[in-house]
């Protein structure tokens, strides 16, 4: 497997695993890195990097196709980011993610820490309704990984 930059369309069903609003990742992509993971030449997973501040990063989504999922795929792009963010001298990396559920302790195992809280977020900006083991998303956690 490989992970490279790419300039290319992004894989729109993919990252729609990772956040379900067309426009949310259309929104976001402007000034951001795009990187994919590739097996041979399928695609199987990749990320969006976006500066936010003079050392600050957010990653605003990373998916792997539901074919490849709890195989380490998740966790090598999530180490591939923190490696790019070092590189361009980042010292912090940012993330949103739901209160609770997978995606939160991912994101802890890492490093990662809450910073703060976006009260109502998931409410206020999709259109949807977001369940988690039915569970319905309202806040947002911020989380920060200093580098």
């Amino acid at each position: 497997m490989k992970i490279v930059r790419t300039k290319e369309a992004i894989p729109m069903e993919l990252f729609l695993l990772a956040d379900p609003e067309v426009d949310n990742i259309l929104g976001y992509l402007h000034n951001a890195l795009v990187y994919v993971a590739k097996v041979k030449e399928e695609v199987v997973g990749g990320y969006i990097l976006q500066a936010t501040g003079h050392d600050l990063y957010e990653l605003k989504n990373i998916a792997v196709a539901t074919a490849v999922q709890n195989k380490g795929l998740g966790t090598r792009l999530l180490n591939h980011v923190i490696e790019v963010v070092k590189e361009l001298d980042g010292k912090y990396l940012e993330v949103g993610t739901g209160t609770f559920g997978y995606q939160l302790s991912f994101y802890q195992r890492a490093g990662f820490r809450v910073d703060r809280v976006d009260k109502d977020f998931f409410l206020l900006n999709y259109n949807e309704a977001i369940f988690e083991n039915g569970i319905q998303h309202k806040d947002m956690l911020r989380l920060l990984l200093k580098l």
